[in-house]
């Protein structure tokens, strides 16, 4: 499975906004946590998950994830290409991170905050990958 991005939209009127997600089916989520970066250099990644999938949401700001593949989650290939995607809050699109992949994690705006949901409780499983920030050295990441 590869990531993908299931779309939102926003209806406006004098009333306000209405952002919504039709398509997003939140049976599997079990927990939510909110990621809001120190500022916009820092890059948080590359962690990932071989079991747990994600699903991210920008609800303040935007963001460039960076996501990658593993072939070998203990000695994964440093030349792996990642796939990019942006997402902002404009409107309620929602990336969805299949298991089997990390992610870098930057945010491009002040005060952005990305909204995270993951289909297990935390602690539930041990499931979590840490790689260094340069370990990866595909021409992509």
């Amino acid at each position: 499975m590869k990531p993908k991005i299931i779309k939102g939209n926003v209806h406006s009127d004098y009333r306000g906004s209405l952002f919504y997600n039709n398509d997003f089916d939140a049976i599997k989520v079990k927990r939510i946590y909110v990621i809001e970066n120190v500022d916009t250099q820092f890059l948080r990644g590359w962690q990932g998950h071989k079991i747990e999938q994600r699903w991210f949401s920008a609800i303040q700001g935007s963001f460039k994830i960076k996501l990658i593949q593993i072939d070998d989650w203990k000695n994964p290939t440093k030349t792996l290409s990642s796939h990019v995607f942006e997402l902002n809050s404009k409107k309620l699109n929602i990336l969805h991170v299949p298991s089997g992949f990390v992610s870098n994690i930057r945010s491009l705006e002040k005060k952005s905050k990305l909204l995270v949901m993951a289909d297990y409780y935390s602690g539930e499983i041990k499931d979590e990958y840490r790689y260094k920030l340069n370990y990866f050295n595909s021409e992509n990441n």
